[in-house]
């Protein structure tokens, strides 16, 4: 398993980070490869991705979901992987947002890929993007409040 950690500082307030993160489907608007994103209930979303040439589907559950805090998933079937994204207050206008994912790179072409660094570069890239994307926007376009539950609670 690799692991990647990125962070981006973003000028909008924590909610509204949060808030625009947690809407999944819009991940195609500012993330490299990711096609769609289409939930299938209130934890369990689908997604298509295209990786070096390669399409791949795979579905991921959300394994917690603190508002203003934290989004957590892991991969129920497909290329493994887990992840957690959180928001940390800087003042009232600015909020740090922290990536933080593993996965096994699958093939010749996705391990070269990581030895190389393309997703810590892809990651980075999408964190700049989502910037871009959620101070343009300046409010929220939606997205879920509702927690999930704590991992061992």
């Amino acid at each position: 398993m690799s692991t990647i950690t990125e962070s981006v500082n973003v000028t909008v307030p924590i909610r509204v980070a949060y808030e625009q993160w947690a809407r999944f489907e819009e991940f195609p608007l500012f993330m490299e490869g990711v096609e769609e994103i289409r939930r299938v209930d209130d934890t369990t979303l689908h997604w298509t991705v295209r990786v070096a040439g390669v399409t791949r589907r795979f579905e991921a559950r959300i394994t917690e979901r603190l508002p203003d805090e934290r989004v957590a998933w892991t991969s129920t079937e497909g290329p493994a992987h887990a992840g957690v994204v959180t928001f940390h207050r800087l003042d009232g206008d600015t909020t740090r947002v922290t990536a933080q994912m593993e996965f096994a790179p699958e093939g010749l072409v996705e391990k070269a890929g990581d030895r190389a660094g393309a997703l810590h570069r892809r990651v980075k890239a999408d964190l700049r993007r989502f910037k871009t994307f959620v101070e343009s926007r300046g409010v929220r376009t939606g997205g879920r409040r509702g927690e999930a539950d704590r991992p061992g609670s």
